[in-house]
């Protein structure tokens, strides 16, 4: 059964789904008609409302940004290398491959979303060297079926938005702490369940072995190491750039930082200290601050995304709060949304906006105004609003390519490869999102 609705809806996306830039532009075009359909506003000030608003995101998009090259960094570095060899060993058929990946893959993700995506994709690699008939798609799609865990995790854009100073929302509703988001009962559930479940859905889609695809062994040698090995004659300042020691001092002043900061403020989880935390380990790992910088340019290519497309993000954020759609949206949901099922409602019109803005950041940005207000004026639990709005993000993530890419490109395969059982992993996970927004 799940291999068929693999097969099926592989040929439906390939053929449907266009890039996400191509939806933040359809979404801008969308809110603008929308605007001048349902409020007073003119074409000219909604041009202006646009335009205003199109660089107000750019500290945002520096913080995600940031998140994807600090986790990539530190998946690149050796020790997690040697991990994933070591961890990779334990499988000893395609099956065992299968689900080794995806359970190894939510847990990296509930770490760091961007660590998890790019160390998945390399711990499949390593499994599909050292496992002999393993089917090298569907490995990596396990990988990236392992990001359905990344909004409840600990680098989950949603919630740690909404617990930072200066967030989208914050002058709605005020800061929503971490212990009302990620440390809560149906957080746990969730987030549990998939890491138990998805590995045995994911061993439901294993082929029969005359449809096990075989790669270019080329694709799966190891990548150069990052850190060099000075020459006697090295110069002053190559010894510099390849300097441990540097490296060490660097990384004790961070960690000397965030010891104070959670000393001051508590256990409080914010993107800033969640960056920082990453690029201090990455650089550590690494051991020089060279050998980071080189893994930090690797990674900078999977970050064109967040740039050129939150900009758009950001006009539409303008135009809907300006104009007044934005209320209007909320006066919707309040109509048609009880306190109790209020929390459902967002997930699945969270999931329904991830089509076009397939960005937990940006999604906070466009929906979460809204539907944070909808939620204050119905009495719905703040918390789990925001957890709503991250799920439906994180489930639909599997029709939306977006965020697979990294691990592409380090599989050198594409979105049709792998979508199918993507899909198919996102018919098989909802009953754990509805069951723990609904129950706890």
């Amino acid at each position: 059964m799940p291999g068929r609705i693999s097969y099926l809806m592989t040929r439906l996306v390939s053929r449907w789904l266009p890039d996400p830039l191509i939806f933040a532009m359809l979404l801008t075009l969308l809110v603008f008609g929308l605007a001048l359909w349902l409020t007073p506003v003119t074409p000219v000030s909604l041009v202006g409302m646009w335009g205003d608003g199109f660089w107000n995101l750019l500290e945002f998009s520096m913080q995600m940004s940031l998140i994807v090259v600090t986790g990539h960094a530190l998946a690149s570095s050796g020790p997690v290398r040697r991990l994933l060899r070591s961890t990779a060993s334990l499988a000893k058929t395609p099956t065992q491959g299968v689900m080794l990946v995806t359970f190894f893959g939510s847990v990296a993700c509930v770490i760091n979303w961007g660590f998890g995506l790019v160390v998945g994709a390399m711990f499949a690699r390593e499994v599909a060297r050292r496992v002999a008939g393993s089917h090298y798609p569907l490995l990596i799609a396990c990988a990236y079926i392992g990001f359905l865990t990344w909004g409840g995790g600990f680098s989950g854009s949603m919630p740690l938005l909404a617990a930072t100073p200066g967030n989208p929302v914050e002058h709605i509703v005020g800061l929503i702490p971490v212990s009302q988001t990620l440390f809560t009962g149906f957080n746990l559930f969730i987030t549990l369940a998939l890491i138990v479940v998805m590995p045995l859905v994911t061993r439901m889609m294993m082929p029969a072995p005359h449809q096990v695809v075989t790669i270019d062994p080329e694709l799966l040698r190891e990548e150069a190491p990052t850190r060099k090995t000075l020459a006697t004659d090295a110069t002053p300042a190559e010894r510099l750039e390849e300097s441990r020691l540097l490296a060490l001092i660097i990384g004790a002043l961070g960690i000397a930082f965030l010891v104070i900061w959670f000393i001051g403020h508590g256990f409080n989880i914010t993107i800033d200290t969640v960056n920082l935390m990453f690029m201090i380990a990455g650089l550590l790992l690494h051991g020089t601050p060279m050998a980071y910088m080189r893994a930090a340019v690797a990674a900078a290519r999977s970050t064109a995304g967040i740039l050129i497309q939150f900009p758009f993000y950001a006009g539409i954020q303008l135009m809907m709060e300006h104009s007044g759609l934005g209320g209007l949206i909320t006066e919707f949901f309040i109509r048609v949304s009880s306190q109790d099922t209020f929390p459902l409602m967002t997930f699945f019109s969270s999931a329904l906006i991830n089509f076009a803005v397939p960005s937990g950041g940006g999604h906070w940005v466009i929906q979460g105004p809204f539907v944070m207000q909808a939620a204050q004026e119905l009495g719905a639990d703040m918390g789990k609003s925001v957890m709503a709005i991250a799920y439906g993000e994180q489930w639909m993530n599997m029709a939306q390519p977006f965020w697979a890419l990294p691990a592409l490109a380090i599989a050198g395969l594409g979105v049709r490869d792998i979508m199918g059982f993507c899909m198919t992993a996102l018919l098989f996970s909802a009953p754990l999102f509805i069951i723990g927004l609904l129950l706890f």
